[in-house]
């Protein structure tokens, strides 16, 4: 099955997804673990800022060009899935519906999926996969296009990580990655606020919404 990185130590299982970033997907561990634990106390305390996201452009479900500036002044959430994923994108994909929904109609904020299967996720198999979850295409996005693009958004800017396995070691023809389960929160100055683990020992979904629509709501309410 697609498996979950380990945020807590250095990744393994395959080759990096994208070459060239595998010294960033390294040193991320310790500011994830940091930051999950940052996140117990996110509704009590002004949300850290961990980067700036640079700019991008891929491709979202309506094949429409997607940059950085389409977000700017806006909160966004974001995570990295695939879509024929036998794993955790489901409950990952699940969780974010979920986000979607318990948003107040005046928020503007946006919810954003990447694909680290880009070959496979085109704009229509993304369409699909967003009816399937109810996705608003007015709130939330699913994106792909070339690898090196998404490369440079999930890990420069989101520290969202992304191996692919050696084929030896699948379980299944669609046992093709192991990513990120974490979701990021981007405010509307397009600075990374906040990184949360979606799944694994301890981790309740409700919660996870709660504290990421939370988050949200504060980071609207900044200045």
């Amino acid at each position: 099955m697609c498996e979950r990185s380990k945020q807590t130590e250095a990744p393994g299982g395959g080759p990096l997804l994208w070459a060239g970033f595998g010294l960033v997907a390294a040193l991320l561990s310790g500011v994830v673990l940091f930051a999950v634990l940052q996140g117990q106390t996110l509704a009590r305390a002004s949300l850290p800022v961990y980067g700036s996201i640079g700019d991008f452009t891929l491709t979202n479900q309506d094949a429409a060009a997607v940059s950085l500036k389409d977000l700017q002044g806006r909160v966004w959430v974001a995570d990295i899935i695939f879509t024929r994923c036998p794993g955790p994108c489901l409950g990952m994909t699940r969780q974010m519906k979920g986000i979607q929904e318990a948003l107040p109609e005046t928020s503007q904020a946006r919810l954003v999926s990447l694909t680290t299967d880009p070959g496979f996720d085109t704009p229509a198999v993304l369409k699909g996969y967003a009816q399937r979850f109810g996705a608003d295409p007015r709130r939330w996005m699913f994106l792909t296009g070339a690898k090196k693009e998404i490369a440079k958004l999930a890990m420069d800017s989101l520290k969202l990580t992304a191996i692919e396995k050696a084929p030896a070691e699948r379980q299944s023809p669609d046992d093709l990655f192991v990513h990120s389960t974490i979701m990021v929160l981007v405010d509307r100055k397009a600075r990374l606020r906040g990184i949360f683990e979606t799944a694994g020992e301890g981790i309740v979904a409700g919660q996870v919404k709660a504290r990421v629509v939370g988050a949200v709501n504060q980071l609207e309410r900044e200045p």
